[in-house]
């Protein structure tokens, strides 16, 4: 009998995990987008717009037996995903990896790429006009961001504000030094332990006068507001036994299973698996789904499987300024500009994922 396997959600689990089994399986994925968004990649485009075309790949080319639906699935039954159209799609096993919603232009969070594409060439625009820039938060996306643009405008007044005390309180104090020193030295201005009072936007750029709780006021020609990202998990949360965790992500047992249904299981940025929301958290996830998918296939039941592990506080975390500088922690030492730049710096797995779809790198 060849198994029934729909995956919901085109992410980095989504197409590695629908690849992998397309060969064992009869394998549905289920997208609203017509390209994957490749998102490390998506906040350089904001200061080189001509890698667009290879941070956004389309799913065509993707599977060779199995199916992609470009749709939007409006509920979950232990046998079935119905689509917002009605159609209703049977599956023995189930995949919710929904992701999570950011700033824009970083994601497609309406599933609209021709909008994506206007959304990102305006900004860019506003970008090179620009001569006083505001970033508010201090996460991998805003740091990331404040080295791109650092990099290739460096007559540019640069802020990077964050609520938090230092850069990545929660990696090695090393890891948020180091990279704290390479802004400074690159002309960002850091803000550390204060929040924008009155924010006129939290998901799109804008142009206006920020108030700091320390008083201060910046008045910038671009504020970039990247607050951090948003568990996309409304499918997971009406099921029987879903428990929601902070950021609306869904917490999973030791199977990655959020409810009571033994037959679908949760993963990436709408799962609370105890990884944090990075592109290496879903590979470890990924790895484990592919493994636990194939002994399912071939009659194993998933309580006789080894359970997932996640990478806890030695996970990965890779963090490039722009092609050139940067550093990494890699689980027991923080790295610097040199392997930073070859790990993610320099090519942002862009090679790495136009392959997996199909496409020339």
């Amino acid at each position: 009998m060849t198994h029934q396997i729909v995956i919901i959600g085109g992410g980095y689990i989504g197409v590695q995990l629908a690849k992998s089994l397309d060969h064992l399986a009869n394998v549905t994925l289920i997208e609203k987008n017509s390209h994957f968004v490749h998102a490390p990649a998506m906040v350089r485009t904001v200061v080189d717009p001509t890698i667009l075309d290879r941070a956004l790949i389309p799913y065509d080319k993707l599977l060779k037996r199995g199916q992609l639906i470009q749709a939007v699935a409006q509920s979950v039954s232990e046998s079935e995903v119905t689509l917002t159209s009605g159609e209703k799609i049977a599956a023995d096993y189930i995949i919710v990896a929904t992701g999570s919603s950011n700033a824009v232009p970083f994601k497609s969070n309406d599933g609209d790429i021709n909008g994506l594409r206007s959304t990102n060439a305006k900004v860019h625009t506003k970008l090179t006009e620009a001569k006083t820039v505001a970033i508010v938060g201090a996460g991998a996306v805003g740091t990331e961001l404040a080295g791109e643009i650092a990099h290739a405008f460096p007559d540019k007044d640069v802020h990077l504000i964050s609520s938090e005390a230092t850069l990545f309180p929660h990696h090695p104090a090393k890891l948020g030094r180091e990279l704290s020193k390479k802004l400074k030295a690159s002309g960002v201005s850091l803000t550390f332990g204060v929040r924008a009072e009155n924010l006129e936007s939290l998901t799109t750029p804008y142009t206006g006068t920020l108030s700091l709780s320390n008083g201060t006021k910046i008045k910038a020609d671009l504020v970039f507001p990247v607050i951090g990202s948003k568990a996309t998990s409304t499918l997971l949360q009406s099921l029987p036994g879903a428990e929601i965790r902070r950021a609306e992500r869904v917490k999973t047992d030791a199977w990655m299973r959020p409810s009571q249904f033994g037959n679908i299981f949760a993963a990436g940025d709408a799962a609370e698996t105890g990884d944090a929301m990075t592109i290496v958290g879903a590979s470890r996830q990924t790895a484990w789904l592919t493994k636990t998918l194939k002994a399912l296939i071939a009659g194993k039941k998933v309580e006789d499987l080894k359970p997932y592990s996640p990478w806890g506080p030695k996970a990965p975390f890779l963090v490039p300024l722009g092609p050139k500088l940067g550093n990494s922690f890699l689980g027991i030492f923080t790295a610097g500009n040199f392997i930073t730049r070859k790990l993610k710096g320099e090519d942002l797995f862009l090679s790495k994922y136009n392959k997996l779809l199909g496409r020339k790198g």
